[in-house]
């Protein structure tokens, strides 16, 4: 369905090199960073209990560039187990060049803007992978004018997290990426009415975000009855998975981070910015749609762990059956009734 390859030149084309950094000051936050890593995941095993037995690790530093490049590399990883090279017929590689442009666009905005992910299915054997794109930490650090150390350990906790969960959990990996496989394969199995009703409802999607209704972007025309089931799952995992960092990164926070409280009040005022432009596209990609996700998880995880403490909350680690629902993600005492009577 994608030429990754095409997707990944076409974002390093497209994408802004970032801030201007003196020599020196671009490599203390290059070694920094890949020091704080270490530091940062010590700090959430002590508060989560999970990985204690688990090597420490540094993290890796990127550029933009870097970024696009592992990103289409871990997708490509992903999508791949459901897309066999076969499928598609004569058109395929022509429907893919095109699916590779339009997702380098897309790569080339989110470039960036991202500050770190942890990448289940990157790096050189694809069995993970965390980054850090230096000059977006950068130039949020500056624009909120924050402690450029508390800024980078916090953000360092966050991507940690996302490491711990899924180097921490044996199952999660494959259980995500076999969700992954089963939404993939069904879009892409539907036939020419299907695609057509997709590209239809297009339009009210843009004109829904440009009257300033966000709802979650793309993903709302990815709902057919069959896939709503694996939708819903994944939905509510993502939100735990987010919901469950942004808790731990303000829990270790204040032991750690003198500044938390100015960096969370200034970090969640930057994410709901940007201009009419910004706030659209980031409506069609749903990435305002992932910031309710960083809210509805981490109340669901902070009312969990008040109730029946970190113990009682990582029972959701313990298989498939032990995630919480979407209904649940919002009702957070019925998964409590559920896993602890």
């Amino acid at each position: 369905m994608v030429d990754w390859s095409l997707a990944a030149s076409t974002a390093a084309f497209l994408v802004r090199g970032g801030p201007q950094v003196p020599r020196e000051e671009a490599e203390a936050a290059v070694a920094g960073l890949r020091e704080l890593t270490v530091e940062a995941e010590g700090h959430v095993r002590e508060l989560t209990g999970l990985g204690l037995d688990l090597p420490l690790l540094p993290g890796e530093v990127v550029d933009r560039p870097g970024w696009v490049r592992s990103a289409a590399s871990g997708l490509d990883a992903l999508t791949g187990r459901a897309l066999p090279a076969a499928q598609g017929g004569p058109l395929g590689p022509i429907l893919a060049s095109g699916a590779g442009v339009q997702t380098g666009v897309v790569l080339a905005f989110l470039a960036s803007r991202v500050l770190g992910q942890y990448d289940p299915f990157g790096g050189p054997e694809k069995t993970g992978q965390l980054l850090l794109v230096a000059p977006n930490v950068v130039a949020a650090q500056r624009a909120m004018d924050v402690s450029a150390h508390d800024f980078r350990l916090w953000v360092c906790l966050h991507e940690c997290t996302h490491r711990l969960q899924f180097t921490a959990v044996p199952w999660l990996r494959d259980y995500f990426a076999d969700e992954v496989e089963r939404l993939v394969a069904g879009l892409a199995g539907r036939d020419a009415d299907g695609l057509s009703d997709l590209v239809g409802k297009l339009p009210d999607v843009i004109k829904q975000a440009g009257r300033g209704r966000f709802g979650g972007g793309l993903v709302d025309l990815l709902q057919s009855p069959a896939e709503r089931a694996v939708l819903d799952r994944l939905l509510a995992l993502s939100t735990l998975l987010e919901g469950h960092a942004d808790y731990v990164m303000d829990a270790v926070g204040p032991r750690v981070v003198p500044s938390v409280d100015t960096i969370r009040s200034r970090f969640t005022a930057r994410r709901k910015g940007g201009g009419p432009f910004d706030r659209l596209l980031r409506a069609l990609l749903g990435i305002d749609a992932k910031i309710r996700q960083y809210e509805e998880g981490a109340k669901f995880t902070r009312y969990v762990v008040d109730e029946v403490g970190m113990a009682g909350f990582n029972a959701v680690w313990t298989s498939p059956n032990t995630l919480p629902t979407r209904a649940e993600i919002t009702d957070p005492a019925a998964w409590v009734r559920r896993l602890h009577g």
